[in-house]
């Protein structure tokens, strides 16, 4: 039998061109010093510690292959010409390198798309930024991250402790790969066991209408249809924020937060005269929410109080038979739904537009029994990476005509994490554009702070830094009307940028 992919996962490669690629990265960066009685993390030895960690999974192993006239769908098959170094890759900036120059070497790399001849997956090492830090840029395509059988590259190379050993590659032995006649004959073998299936994709399931089997494969995430796919069947408002074309290049821009901040104006509303239960993902929609209404009024864009503008955002759901207390299995595609947030950029008062957001969050929360951050947090298996990619997974699978940006907020782990030896000191995730949307943001948590992504189109967005300025600052701003205290936009604050 040969190793299929699901037609979610081919739907991600028919979906893809030059200007709109399907794979999500991260931004990570290390501090400058090994732990002490620690190997160094140089490029050889995060080759080995590659080698070893994809040795335990043999998607990273494996490249696509398809099918003659596409009569059934693409397989995974083994690179028998697998080699390492192709996919860790180094690179440097000029020394001392800023955030800013980094930020252009990602939106550099994060636009251009993998090549299918070679596993779906690429490493960039950045070294020369400045204070001795280096970069880790990873890109892994969407069709190969689903929680389950594969996870983010990102998610295989963290540690809660630093290594005290060099690691060590196991041998790996790839299987012949088929050959054309061995998949034709799977194929026929297909048409007996599911001859509606492959009708369908003879038809057009795959050939022709990419798109609609993106949607009829959404439908069955899970089986779970959240209360916000009904009530956002209404087209979502035409905004800035959307563009007929999408271009190939990027601008990528970095910000970082402290998520005492986010905290602070939590337990405000909490302990305030007339209390209000919101939770840090309505604070951060709210941060996000301030910096639109300050980037449209600088465009001299109308906005007016009815003005909003729909955010889908991803949220992870308890499902029948998992015990989310203990875990015991990693957070899969079918264990994250859309939500849609219509965020109220028309408001003037932040408090409102807060509390407007929570209880749209909090309905649909319930709706679809979304699974607290401390509960993500616990289950085994789980990383920030990778559902990241299972949200732009679900965001792929639904009609862009209902939602105007992707906003992921992901709860990582509050302690230090590690690659190799080398502490692990931010973390920002770079989410992939939707056709016809301009940008998109990602938000993750770790370690008592949270990290933004900016990924945007080019031309679209030539002021994105206006936008990145003004999600801290509307922060700050809210922090100020709920009277939360410690909120200080100059300490915790240290926006990067970039273009590309």
């Amino acid at each position: 039998m040969l190793d299929r992919l699901s037609p979610l996962d081919a739907s991600f490669l028919y979906l893809e061109d030059h200007s709109t690629t399907m794979h999500v990265g991260s931004v990570i960066i290390l501090e400058r010093r090994a732990r002490r009685r620690t190997p160094v993390l140089d490029h050889d030895a995060l080759m080995d510690l590659v080698a070893e960690r994809i040795g335990e999974n043999s998607r990273y192993r494996q490249r696509v292959r398809e099918l003659p006239g596409r009569l059934s769908g693409p397989v995974w098959v083994d690179d028998v010409d697998f080699d390492i170094s192709y996919h860790v890759r180094r690179s440097a900036l000029p020394a001392p390198g800023t955030d800013e120059q980094l930020g252009e070497f990602v939106a550099r790399i994060q636009s251009r798309p993998l090549d299918r001849e070679h596993p779906l997956w690429e490493l960039y090492v950045v070294e020369g930024l400045e204070g001795g830090r280096r970069a880790l840029v990873t890109k892994t395509h969407q069709a190969l991250v689903d929680g389950v059988t594969a996870v983010d590259i990102g998610h295989l190379l963290l540690d809660t402790e630093p290594l005290r050993e060099r690691p060590s590659a196991p041998e790996w032995l790839p299987r012949r790969e088929p050959g054309d006649l061995h998949l034709l004959l799977d194929a026929a073998s297909e048409v007996v066991r599911r001859p509606v299936t492959v009708v369908e994709r003879v038809r057009g399931g795959i050939v022709g209408s990419a798109g609609d089997l993106a949607r009829r494969a959404f439908g069955g995430l899970g089986g779970v249809v959240t209360e916000a796919a009904r009530t956002a069947a209404s087209p979502a408002p035409t905004t800035a924020l959307n563009t007929s074309r999408v271009r190939a290049p990027r601008r990528y821009r970095m910000v970082r937060t402290n998520l005492q901040d986010y905290r602070a104006v939590r337990d405000a509303m909490a302990g305030a005269r007339r209390p209000v239960d919101v939770t840090v993902t309505d604070v951060a929609l709210t941060a996000v929410t301030g910096g639109l209404r300050a980037w449209l009024q600088a465009r001299g864009e109308p906005v007016h109080s009815a003005t909003t503008v729909r955010a889908m955002v991803p949220v992870s759901i308890a499902e029948g038979g998992v015990d989310t207390e203990t875990g015991g299995r990693s957070v899969s595609s079918s264990q994250v739904v859309a939500c849609f947030v219509d965020l109220p950029v028309g408001e003037p008062s932040s408090r409102l537009r807060l509390e407007r957001i929570a209880h749209q969050t909090r309905h649909q929360a319930r709706s679809s029994r979304a699974l607290s951050a401390g509960t993500l947090a616990g289950i085994a298996g789980f990383a920030p990476p990778t559902l990241h990619h299972l949200g732009a997974r679900v965001a792929g699978a639904v009609s862009r005509r209902m939602f105007n940006l992707v906003v992921t907020n992901v709860p990582g782990p509050q302690r230090p994490l590690y690659v190799g030896s080398s502490r692990m000191i931010a973390t920002y995730p770079v989410i992939p554009l939707l056709r016809g949307q301009a940008v998109a943001v990602g938000l993750t948590s770790y370690d008592g702070e949270v990290f933004i992504g900016l990924n945007a189109d080019r031309a679209a967005m030539t002021d994105l830094e206006v936008l990145a300025a003004g999600i801290p600052e509307a922060l700050v701003e809210l922090a100020a009307s709920v009277g939360a205290e410690d909120v200080d936009l100059g300490v915790h604050l240290r926006p990067g940028m970039g273009q590309g």
